[in-house]
């Protein structure tokens, strides 16, 4: 099932994201109930999940970005997209992300946009497939100076 996550889904999108960000560091219990109630009460703030019988398989972060420009129409930003190892190639990234896109034209975004490692090619043909077009717009990235030297995707 495609959904929401809620309150109680903090440890399986960890695990999620340590498959992610596997050189991520630790973050300490308390701080990560402390953000994860954050983003879970943040109306801008969309964590989509696909739960396969109690377990979190894939997920996606959209979150929404309020503009005065076209027509002061928001538009959204999707990060943080995986798939755990043992339910890949089952179609389920490709499900949360397209729940997100549909929630984001729900909420009136005038475009979404994700950015993706530049030699993922397998990603890309996902979100291509749902889609994003990777020659239509050209994403930069600057990483806080603390970050630069570490491998954040």
């Amino acid at each position: 099932m495609i959904r929401l996550a809620n309150k109680d889904d903090l440890d399986g999108i960890l695990k999620l994201y340590n498959e992610l960000r596997s050189n991520d560091p630790t973050l300490p219990h308390a701080l990560a109930v402390e953000r994860w109630q954050q983003m879970i009460n943040d109306d801008r703030t969309h964590i989509v999940v696909a739960d396969i019988n109690g377990t979190l398989a894939a997920t996606c972060a959209l979150s929404i970005n309020l503009s005065i420009a076209v027509g002061a129409r928001p538009f959204g930003l999707i990060e943080h997209v995986v798939t755990r190892l043992d339910f890949r190639r089952q179609g389920l990234s490709q499900q949360v992300l397209s729940y997100a896109i549909d929630l984001a034209w729900q909420l009136h975004c005038y475009k979404v946009m994700l950015l993706s490692g530049a030699k993922l090619n397998g990603a890309h043909k996902v979100y291509s497939a749902v889609g994003f077009d990777g020659d239509r717009e050209r994403g930069f990235v600057i990483k806080a100076p603390d970050m630069a030297a570490k491998n954040t995707e």
